[in-house]
């Protein structure tokens, strides 16, 4: 399962030219696509349910869906996990008979990071990047330098052949924030009166699919110098000769999706660059904003954001907020790593412990109780 339909798409593509050469079905299921259906059937003429007799279904939140059954769902993988709620992974994972589960992302969001100082998942971390990939420079632009930032890019483009993102939170301006960049509003500007002697593209989640497909193709053929987006492009967009993320209103972002945009340039041999846009003039926003300049590691994002933010309910499914602690703190890692440790060490000899043992007994007790 993967966050949007060009993500979905992407790894259908991949999955079915690795597998399908050995046997292997692969289909594809989202919202707005009915490709490859005829390799779904139906369970009998009565039924309300779809039956998917693929070896590997590849899909969007459309796979959540009442209707969708499968036989024999023995592996789960979330892609992007942090795009998804507690309650969306958790419907996936009922569609099976306790399933293996893989999530991934390139930045844990605060939750994934207590879950696993608490040993309710494994964690595998790729420390490396990919051979090629250099470090991107970021930047915190304040409005003072916006003028001078857009004579860089003209400067940049022209002289590397490079290409720009330009991210805007909204599609349409909004009545309530009407001070936030909004990318229909932004692309029109910048396409008048910034760029006029660029090419420009516009990218959001209104478009058909057919609509999203052509802008797509024409940025990664270079027949764009820029494009204009929401955050729509988060996820799924390779583009190797795109170097420079320009990300306005950037105080409206986390810290994880911060970094995820930003991880759409430096993809090629040439240096790359993330440029942060902010209209806010609080210390404390902009301590988090330029934490973005030095830190380049998706963990130890997570980390800050853990502190910031806090994470959520360890049992629940609020995915942040800073819960009522009698004694710790859930920012003091090393204490936390220390109890997890010792748990780890006391729970399989728990019977020599007879006090713990009976408030364990009791804490199982009140929550499988009907009340």
């Amino acid at each position: 399962m993967a966050p949007t339909e060009i993500l979905a798409q992407q790894h259908f593509r991949t999955i079915s030219s690795l597998l399908e050469p050995f046997g292997l079905k692969v289909s594809l299921r989202t919202s707005g696509s009915k490709k490859h259906e005829s390799r779904i059937k139906e369970k009998n003429h009565n039924s309300k349910f779809i039956i998917h007799d693929s070896d590997i279904l590849v899909g969007t939140h459309a796979l959540l869906h009442e209707k969708i059954k499968f036989d024999k769902l023995g592996l789960i993988v979330i892609d992007e996990q942090q795009r998804f709620g507690v309650e969306q992974r958790a419907i996936l994972r009922k569609k099976g008979k306790n399933p293996h589960v893989l999530t991934m992302t390139a930045t844990p969001i605060p939750r994934t990071v207590a879950l696993t100082l608490y040993g309710d998942l494994d964690l595998s971390t790729l420390t490396d990047m990919p051979k090629g990939r250099k470090k991107i420079r970021t930047w915190l632009v304040p409005p003072i330098k916006r003028s001078g930032a857009y004579d860089w890019i003209k400067k940049q483009i022209k002289e590397t052949g490079g290409q720009i993102f330009i991210i805007c939170p909204f599609i349409e301006e909004s009545e309530n924030l009407a001070t936030v960049k909004a990318a229909t509003k932004e692309f029109d500007r910048l396409r008048k009166e910034v760029f006029p002697d660029f090419h420009l593209g516009l990218l959001h989640g209104k478009l058909n699919h057919k609509e999203k497909d052509s802008v797509l193709l024409d940025f990664k053929s270079q027949k764009l110098d820029i494009l204009v987006a929401t955050p729509v492009v988060e996820v799924g967009i390779d583009v190797p000769n795109a170097t420079i993320m320009l990300i306005e209103a950037s105080e409206r972002f986390g810290l994880s999706q911060l970094h995820q945009l930003r991880g759409r340039v430096g993809r090629g041999e040439k240096e790359s660059f993330c440029l942060l846009f902010t209209e806010s003039t609080a210390p404390l926003t902009l301590e988090r904003l330029k934490s973005m300049e030095k830190i380049d590691v998706g963990a130890e994002l997570a980390e800050l954001d853990l502190g910031l933010r806090g994470p959520g309910e360890i049992y629940g499914t609020a995915q942040h907020g800073i819960p009522l602690l009698k004694v710790a703190s859930f920012s003091d890692f090393g204490l936390i790593q220390r109890t997890k440790q010792e748990a780890e060490n006391i729970i399989p000899e728990l019977s020599k412990y007879s006090l713990l043992s009976k408030k364990v007994a009791e804490i199982n007790s009140k929550e499988i109780s009907p009340d």
